[in-house]
């Protein structure tokens, strides 16, 4: 039997209509209802009409976020000779590389938030599907996280990269920051992951491409956005 939610849930869903509210309205309306003691993350949740069973439905991509994430990601890079010195230098937490390799099979080690990889790494960083693909942690050439340019991409993680992939429901799920940031910061992020969302749209998507979007916190209820504006500057 699903929990009734509680008391300061409900007060918080009473102050949300029933309707679409564009993202400047969204924001401040979520900061306000917020009642959680800790400082939350902000995710957006697209509903899109494509069947990713289909290969060529498949969403995909990155965004950085102009603002950050407000939490500085543990990168894990795994490269062999200079390559290990250029990701220490970018500030990359964890470097090595058959030895990092070994140590996620043998330990299930996964203290990190993003793992970086050199093309030449990538038959042993293979052997690691079973740990790192549940998590969403799989390096991979078109999220730039299969690369030469080790530095680039740790720089680009630690600034506020986002992955985003549809799931098999057809939903993508991203943070786009904390409660506590700036309403502006807030609304420029999470208006950079929609925008790049459906630049993203697959050639073969048929009918209507985003079906929902909903901003919420960690604690919240949802609050239902209108990307109209989005999706007609992408047209443009």
């Amino acid at each position: 039997m699903a929990r009734k939610p509680g008391k300061q849930y409900q007060s918080a869903a009473k102050q949300v209509e029933a309707r679409e509210y564009r993202l400047d309205q969204a924001v401040p309306l979520l900061q306000k209802i917020k009642y959680a003691k800790f400082d939350e993350t902000v995710e957006v949740h697209m509903r899109l009409g494509v069947d990713p069973k289909h290969a060529d439905q498949m969403v995909r991509g990155t965004v950085i976020m102009p603002n950050g994430l407000g939490k500085s990601k543990k990168v894990l890079v795994i490269a062999g000779g200079d390559k290990q010195k250029e990701a220490e230098d970018a500030g990359a937490d964890f470097v090595g590389g058959e030895d990092m390799v070994n140590k996620i099979q043998s330990e299930n080690w996964t203290a990190f938030d993003a793992v970086i990889a050199t093309p030449d790494m990538m038959r042993s960083v293979g052997k690691l599907g079973k740990v790192l693909g549940p998590r969403g942690l799989m390096p991979n050439p078109k999220t730039g996280t299969v690369t030469v340019d080790v530095a680039k991409a740790v720089k680009e993680v630690k600034a506020g990269k986002v992955e985003f992939r549809v799931d098999k429901t057809g939903i993508i799920h991203a943070p786009v920051g904390k409660t506590s940031f700036a309403s502006e910061k807030l609304v420029e992020n999470a208006a950079s992951l929609i925008s790049a969302v459906i630049k993203a749209k697959p050639a073969v998507a048929k009918g209507k491409y985003v079906k929902s979007t909903t901003l919420c916190s960690t604690m919240s209820p949802g609050i239902a956005i209108d990307v109209t504006e989005f999706s007609t500057k992408a047209a443009g």
